[in-house]
C-alpha cells in the first residue's frame, strides 16, 4: 500500500508525519529502513535526524537505530544534531555496543567533544554501568555545561554511588563560583533533582539540609521537581517532619507529590497519617491517584490492621481496572495477609494474570504468617514449578511458616536446599528463622550449634530467638550466653533484661533476680509501651495497656469485669508468669487484666455487631495469660476473634486457637 503525501508540506514535516502514521499502520508487516528510503529525501540530513529524533521521542529506540544506521549506509554525514538522538536510544536499550559504535563514529567526525553529543555519551555510559568510561569522557570536556555535570552526577546516582555524585557537586559549585564573574552560573532544578537524589541515598546527617539552604538561595525551591525530591530526601534520612513541611509550603502539587507522602508514612509505620492524606487527596477533584498511591495506602491499611478500608481501597482497584496489576494486586495480598484474611488474599493472587517473585513471595508469607505452613508449602512448589526462582525473601518466608507451625525436618530441607539448588546463600534472617524453629521445638544444642557455625555475624534477632527459647524450655545455662551477647549488641532493648530476670524467677534464683532488678533500675531502661489496634466502622482505635483515655473507657472497664466472673466460671486461673516477678500476686494480677490486647477485644466485642470478627493488632507479642483469655472469650461470646502480634496470627474460634498453642 501506498501513502499519500501532500506536496504542500516541508520535508521535514512530512516526515515527521509519514513516522507517526507508519508506526500506527506497518510497523509489524514492514521494514522501516526500507519504506524511509522511498519516501524521504536520502540526501537530506535534516530529514533523516527528524525521522531519527521522532522514533527515539515515540519510545521506537529500536527503529531510530536501524533509521541511523541506514542513513549511514547512505554515506551521509551526521551532525551534532544526529548524534544525542541514535546515543540516546542506545541508553534506553541499554545496548552498549550500539553506543560504542556512535561514540566511534562521533569521534570520526569531530562532534565528541560537542556538549550535546558528549552529554548524551555521559548518559549512555552511566545507564550501562561504564561510570569509568562515562568519568573519562566527561574529563575530557574541555568546556563542560550545566548538562554535562548534571549527566555525571546522575550517572553516580544510578549507579549507587551518591557520594561520588555529591563530590562532584561540589567541585561544579567551585567552578561556577571561579566563573561567576563571566555570568556563567548555570545550576538549575534539574541538577537539583540528582543532587537531592544523591542526598536521599546517604546516611549523613545534614547533607540534605545544606543542599535545601543552597535550593532555597537559588530560588528554585518552588520547583516541583525540586520540591517532590526534597520531600523524599527528607523521608529517607529519617525526617518525616521536615517533608511534611516542605510538602505544605509547596505552592504547586502534583500526583507524585501526594504519592511520596503518602508512600514515606506508609513505609515508616504512621498508617493513620498515610489514610488522612490520601482522603486529602480525594477530596482535591483535580489529582488523579493512579497505582503508586494505591499500592501505598493498601500498605497503610495492612500495617495497621485496617480491613474495611482495605477493602474499599479493592473496590477502587476494580473500578480503575487495576486488579491485574502485579504492583497492585502483590499490595492486596499482603493486605489481606495482614488482616488475617488469607483466604481473599488468595483469590487476589489467583485474579493475577501476570506474578512476579514478589507476588508468590507475598503469598507464601501470608499463608505462613497464619500458621498454614502446608499451604505456603504448595505455593513454593508451584512458583518453582511456573520457572520462578525463589529469592532471599522467599526463603526468609518458607522459614518462618516452617518455624511457625514446628516443621523441623522441612525446615531444615528448605535452609540447606536455597544455597545448594537455588544459589541464595543464606543470610542472618534464615539463621534467625531456623534458631526459632529449632528453639521452640525443644532443639536448643542444635540451635546454639547452628550459631556457633555461623558465616555471618549473628544478631540480636538470633540471639533474641535463642534467649525465648530459653525462657520456654527453662534452660538457664543457654539464657546466660544469650543474654550475654543481647547485652552487647542491644544493651538498651529492657525486653531481654525481663526474659532473663524470669528465666531466673522461674528457677528459684532469686539473689540473680535482684541482681537483674537493681541493674535494670540503675541504667534508666524503660519498657517500651505495648499497644493495641482494633479497628471499627473504618477508624483505628489504638489502646495502651491500663488505658483510660478511650472515651468509652467506663463501659470498657465494666464489661471486662463482666467477663472476669465468667472466665472464672469456666475454670480461669490468672497466669503470673506473664508478668515481671517483682511485683506482689495482686498487682500481677490487676495488671494482667488491663493488657492492651483485652481491653481492645472487649472494645470491639461491645461496639461491633453481633457474629463479626474482631480484628486486633498488637506491637509486641501476645502473652500466655491474654492468649489463654482470648481463647475463652471466643467461646464465651461465639465470636471469632483474630490476633496479629509481633510474630504471628492467632485464630481464635470456639475456645480454640490455630497456633495450637504453639507461642
Amino acid at each position: 500500500m501506498k501513502v499519500s503525501i501532500p506536496n504542500s508540506r516541508s520535508l521535514l514535516v512530512t516526515t515527521v508525519l509519514y513516522c507517526k502514521f507508519y508506526r500506527q499502520h506497518y510497523l509489524t508487516n514492514n521494514n522501516l529502513t526500507t519504506l524511509f528510503s522511498k519516501y524521504v529525501d536520502k540526501t537530506n540530513v535534516s530529514s533523516w535526524n527528524s525521522v531519527i529524533a521522532d522514533l527515539a521521542r515515540s519510545g521506537d529506540c529500536v527503529e531510530a537505530l536501524r533509521a541511523f544506521s541506514c542513513m549511514r549506509k547512505l554515506s551521509l554525514i551526521p551532525n551534532r544534531s544526529t548524534f544525542p538522538c541514535a546515543i540516546k536510544s542506545c541508553s534506553a536499550l541499554f545496548d552498549l555496543r550500539s553506543g560504542k559504535q556512535a561514540h566511534q563514529q562521533a569521534l570520526v567526525f569531530g562532534l565528541e567533544s560537542d556538549l550535546f553529543v558528549s552529554s548524551s555519551l555521559i548518559d549512555m555510559y552511566s545507564k550501562c554501568g561504564e561510570l569509568r568510561d562515562a568519568r573519562e569522557l566527561f574529563d575530557e570536556i574541555p568546556q563542560r555545561n550545566v548538562v554535562s555535570w548534571t549527566s555525571m552526577i546522575t550517572g553516580y546516582v544510578q549507579n549507587d554511588d551518591a557520594h561520588e555524585a555529591l563530590s562532584l557537586f561540589k567541585e561544579l559549585l567551585v567552578e561556577e563560583s571561579e566563573n561567576e564573574g563571566d555570568g556563567k552560573g548555570f545550576i538549575d532544578s534539574v541538577a537539583m533533582v540528582s543532587v537531592l537524589s544523591a542526598c536521599s541515598r546517604v546516611t549523613g546527617k545534614g547533607i540534605t539540609e545544606g543542599v535545601h539552604g543552597f535550593v532555597v538561595k537559588r530560588g528554585l525551591v518552588g520547583d516541583l521537581g525540586v520540591g517532590n525530591t526534597l520531600m523524599d530526601a527528607y523521608a529517607k534520612s529519617g525526617e518525616l517532619g521536615v517533608s511534611r513541611k516542605v510538602f505544605d509550603g509547596m505552592a504547586e502539587k502534583d500526583t507524585v507529590s501526594w504519592n511520596s507522602l503518602i508512600v514515606m508514612y506508609a513505609q515508616n509505620g504512621f498508617s493513620a497519617e498515610a489514610l488522612e492524606v490520601f482522603n486529602a487527596m480525594f477530596k482535591n477533584g483535580d489529582l488523579s491517584y493512579n497505582a503508586v498511591t494505591l499500592s501505598a495506602v493498601l500498605l497503610a491499611c495492612a500495617n495497621s490492621g485496617a480491613l474495611q478500608m482495605g477493602k474499599c481501597i479493592h473496590d477502587q482497584v476494580i473500578k480503575m481496572g487495576l486488579e491485574e496489576n502485579v504492583f497492585v494486586g502483590t499490595s492486596l495480598i499482603d493486605m489481606y495477609s495482614k488482616c488475617g484474611r488469607v483466604e481473599m488474599a488468595r483469590k487476589a493472587f489467583d485474579h493475577m494474570k501476570e506474578k512476579n517473585v514478589k507476588s508468590w513471595t507475598a503469598m507464601i508469607a501470608g499463608y505462613g504468617m497464619q500458621g498454614q505452613a502446608t499451604e505456603a508449602l504448595e505455593v513454593l512448589y508451584e512458583m518453582i514449578r511456573v520457572g520462578i526462582k525463589p529469592n532471599y525473601i522467599t526463603f526468609v518466608s518458607i522459614l518462618t511458616a516452617c518455624s511457625h507451625a514446628g516443621l523441623v525436618k522441612e525446615g531444615w530441607h528448605w535452609f540447606n536446599s536455597m544455597n545448594h539448588e537455588f544459589g541464595v546463600e543464606p543470610g542472618v534472617e534464615h539463621y534467625a528463622c531456623m534458631v526459632d524453629l529449632l528453639g521452640h521445638t525443644g532443639h536448643l544444642s542444635e540451635a546454639y550449634d547452628l550459631i556457633k557455625g555461623m558465616k555471618v555475624k549473628p544478631d540480636s534477632v538470633v540471639w533474641g530467638s535463642l534467649l525465648g527459647a530459653c525462657r520456654i524450655h527453662k534452660n538457664v545455662e543457654l539464657a546466660e550466653i544469650s543474654a550475654r551477647k543481647l547485652f552487647e549488641l542491644d544493651p538498651s532493648n529492657y525486653g531481654y533484661y525481663v526474659l532473663l530476670l524470669n528465666i531466673y524467677a522461674d528457677a528459684g534464683m532469686w539473689g540473680d533476680v535482684e541482681r537483674m532488678r537493681i541493674l535494670m533500675k540503675n541504667s534508666g531502661m524503660v519498657k517500651p509501651p505495648g499497644f493495641s489496634l482494633v479497628e471499627l466502622k473504618g477508624k483505628v482505635h489504638k489502646f495502651l495497656v491500663g488505658d483510660r483515655e478511650h472515651p468509652e473507657q467506663e463501659k470498657i472497664y465494666e464489661y471486662l469485669e463482666k467477663l472476669t466472673t465468667k472466665l472464672q466460671e469456666f475454670g480461669y486461673i490468672p497466669n503470673m508468669t506473664s508478668v515481671l516477678h517483682d511485683i506482689n500476686e495482686e498487682e500481677k494480677e490487676m495488671t494482667l487484666r488491663v493488657h492492651s490486647e483485652k481491653l481492645a477485644v472487649a472494645f470491639g466485642i461491645l461496639y461491633s455487631a453481633p457474629g463479626t470478627t474482631i480484628q486486633v493488632i498488637k506491637n509486641l507479642r501476645v502473652c500466655g495469660d491474654c492468649h489463654t483469655v482470648i481463647k475463652l472469650i471466643s467461646k464465651i461470646v461465639n465470636r471469632e476473634i483474630v490476633v496479629r502480634d509481633s510474630k504471628r496470627f492467632h485464630h481464635f474460634r470456639k475456645g480454640l486457637c490455630s497456633c495450637g498453642d504453639y507461642l
